[in-house]
């Protein structure tokens, strides 16, 4: 058993106490689909119209009555359809009209045989296969009713939505405010990325990591910068990020040695829920209330707040946003190649390569040392392995669950 893990609460909990009481933010804005990206809808959308809104072909070929049909017989051609340049004119018996993909279906028309099941013949075409009513014809409304809704409230915008609502000609949508998240680092060793480093300094990443995170879930960033350690600056910090923002995210000053300081400052403005987590790394982690806002400390080495932040603050912001899609990862089982150090105690999240074998098998193995400080184990990654909080030591060719990473943490 791994020392030290009396009274750690597990992951699950922590994601509980987070999540259970959440209501999303309120306050909405209208938006253009061209800004609509990654918003998340405010209320249900319903289509202002039949999609298709006429009946058209589903093939290049030739729109046919099905009375006209003989066994061998030609069918003249008595004229073409395109798509925007239907045919209006006269449809004498015994012919059909050439048709193109998304054409609409002249009157009367029964079916649409695709040219490839058609002979051509001087005196017209002779149709070589079997003909139904109704085959290859696309009719008015098959793929969205008007009046039918179309997306729900809390769905976020992408690539598979946004050309779905310019299909039905809407311009402009109601989507939930962006959430206000502000963020500072504490430490005397940090340094600004670009300065020189002083003597005992290291550069300040963790900002850097979390607000290119908050960024891809869509939130407006507000940055407070480095905090020194000093009491007036860091209950300063507070206060202001309290007052501008629905979240507060500060990234050290929550380890040993440091929390007694930080927690009286908390506890001064607000309230703490939980300071420690069975998890490895990120054991050092805060979530509390201030008084306008949330709060959540990460760790300050960089692996710990970045798993940390994927782990608990993504599926916090989430909520909090509006969106009705879970954000909790997705979990497989894969045969790890590696064996895989570990202590029981804490869940643990290494990071991991996935891969498949040439039996179909998926496998996974590990990007190698895995210290809270190796933040290059994530440029090589594309997984969590999670190792179960009492599991010890995993050897090579023992199944492991793993965790592909999502959006937020590929580039």
């Amino acid at each position: 058993m791994e020392p030290n893990t009396a009274g750690l609460i597990s992951l699950e909990e922590a994601q509980h106490m987070m999540l259970q009481p959440l209501q999303p933010v309120s306050g909405t804005e209208q938006v253009s689909l061209a800004n609509a990206a990654g918003r998340i809808t405010a209320e249900a959308v319903v289509s202002p119209l039949d999609v298709p809104s006429f009946d058209n072909s589903a093939m290049d070929g030739y729109a046919v009555r099905l009375s006209d049909l003989r066994a061998g017989a030609p069918l003249a051609v008595a004229g073409k359809a395109f798509a925007g340049a239907p045919w209006h004119g006269e449809w004498p018996a015994g012919s059909a009209i050439r048709i193109m993909t998304g054409a609409p279906i002249p009157a009367g028309c029964d079916a649409v045989v695709m040219q490839e099941q058609t002979e051509q013949h001087a005196d017209g075409i002779v149709i070589a296969a079997p003909v139904s009513a109704g085959q290859n014809i696309r009719r008015i409304g098959e793929d969205i009713r008007a009046g039918h809704q179309v997306l729900a409230a809390g769905v976020r915008l992408g690539a598979a939505e946004l050309p779905l609502l310019a299909s039905l000609g809407i311009a402009r949508i109601t989507v939930r405010r962006r959430l206000r998240v502000a963020i500072f680092s504490t430490g005397d060793e940090l340094q600004a990325v670009g300065e020189p480093l002083a003597e005992g300094q290291i550069y300040d990443t963790n900002r850097l990591t979390v607000s290119l995170m908050l960024s891809k879930l869509g939130c407006e960033v507000i940055d407070l910068g480095v905090i020194a350690d000093d009491p007036a600056a860091l209950r300063h910090a507070f206060t202001t990020a309290d007052s501008q923002a629905d979240v507060v995210i500060s990234t050290g000053g929550v380890s040993v040695g440091e929390a007694d300081f930080t927690r009286e400052i908390l506890d001064e403005l607000g309230s703490v829920s939980f300071w420690k987590l069975a998890i490895k790394p990120g054991k050092p982690f805060a979530f509390g209330q201030l008084a306008n806002s949330l709060f959540c400390g990460l760790p300050g080495n960089p692996v710990s707040a970045a798993v940390t932040f994927y782990q608990l603050v993504q599926p916090l912001l989430v909520r909090l946003s509006g969106q009705t899609t879970p954000a909790m990862p997705l979990r497989q089982r894969a045969r790890t190649l590696d064996r895989l150090k570990k202590s029981p105690g804490r869940l643990d999240f290494q990071r991991g390569v996935l891969s498949r074998s040439s039996e179909g098998v998926l496998e996974v193995r590990s990007t190698g040392a895995q210290g809270s400080h190796v933040f290059s184990s994530f440029a090589l990654a594309d997984c969590f392995i999670v190792l179960e909080r009492e599991r010890g030591t995993a050897e090579a060719g023992e199944w492991v669950e793993v965790e592909p990473f999502n959006s937020l943490l590929e580039g």
